[in-house]
């Protein structure tokens, strides 16, 4: 027996508790990225206005996407993003797990999750980038069936991958 409530995932907005909101985790995301790209802010304030919108409004920000959160009891301690098909394809994005809650294979739960619910709609194709010094993640990545693909980025250091679901 543990301790540890089970981890669950749950589509945003719509199922769990009302506090589910992904606000921050995206922030948390958002500052931790800004500070390896090495432009380190002090809070969300002094993110860049599309970064800053996705935190105050992430209903309006994806609205057309799927959010996934993962849940541990009623703390939400993961998120996805999964974008709206175009073409046979959808986007992963703004994965982040809460760093207490690492190693617990919530971050392959969400993708897992994500993969799922493209398929069941339709999507033959799912893409992501990631930053090419989040070793960890591209690891993680390639464990569950992407490989490194064709860059569709115009940022530097951006890795592109991609799989068929």
């Amino acid at each position: 027996m543990t301790d540890q409530p089970e981890v669950v995932i749950v589509r945003w907005p719509g199922q769990g508790p009302a506090s589910t909101r992904p606000a921050e985790l995206l922030a948390a995301y958002h500052l931790r990225t800004q500070a390896e790209k090495g432009a380190a802010v002090v809070d969300v304030d002094a993110l860049p206005d599309r970064y800053r919108t996705e935190i105050r409004d992430p209903r309006a920000a994806f609205a057309d996407d799927t959010v996934l959160i993962a849940l541990s009891g009623d703390t939400a301690v993961g998120c996805v993003v999964l974008t709206a098909p175009a073409d046979g394809r959808s986007e992963i994005k703004r994965l982040w797990t809460d760093p207490a809650f690492r190693g617990r294979g919530i971050a392959s739960a969400l993708i897992g999750a994500a993969l799922a619910h493209a398929a069941g709609n339709g999507v033959g194709t799912v893409r992501l980038s990631v930053w090419e010094w989040r070793t960890d993640a591209i690891a993680l990545y390639e464990r569950l069936g992407f490989t490194v693909a064709e860059s569709w980025e115009t940022r530097d250091r951006l890795v592109c991958m991609e799989r068929t679901v």
